[in-house]
């Protein structure tokens, strides 16, 4: 059985060497780590099925869990920097997720080389997902926000 300890070693183990599917078998049991895009990373268990006669049809694994895939307009990172949610620790973040938002509003903060810039929306519409969190080293180009236009 792998815990949850082990889990997130594998996890962190997949981002350090940019890994996209991860394969693991222990006792039996074979659980399957696979990054799902801007969905995150999905996790299957796949039940270990006794040996089966030659003639006998294979049994299919259980299915695993299906991603969703959100729809909206994507919101990139024009830069490389650490991510900030709101102006100061102690102050409430600038958006939230369910929050209408306009062109010109502020959505979060990108520190890079010591410079703080806000990042403004281009899009009118809700907060769909954050998918960064709070003092996140980023990436250019790395999918930020999705905002449902309206």
């Amino acid at each position: 059985m792998i815990n949850v300890k082990e889990l997130k070693e594998f996890l962190a183990l997949m981002d350090e060497h940019e890994l996209v599917e991860m394969e693991l078998e222990r006792d039996g049991m074979k659980i399957r780590l696979r990054k799902a895009g801007s969905e995150g990373t999905v996790i299957e268990r796949i039940a270990a099925a006794p040996a089966a006669p030659m003639a006998a049809p294979a049994a299919a694994a259980p299915a695993g869990p299906v991603p969703v895939k959100l729809s909206g307009t994507e919101i990139k990172s024009p830069m490389v920097g650490t991510f900030y949610r709101a102006p100061a620790p102690e102050a409430p973040p600038f958006v939230e997720v369910g929050q209408q938002v306009t062109v010109g509003q502020t959505l979060c903060i990108i520190e890079a080389m010591k410079l703080m810039n806000e990042f403004k929306s281009e899009v009118k519409g809700k907060i769909v997902k954050i998918f960064v969190n709070n003092a996140q080293p980023i990436e250019f180009g790395q999918q930020l926000f999705l905002v449902e236009p309206n």
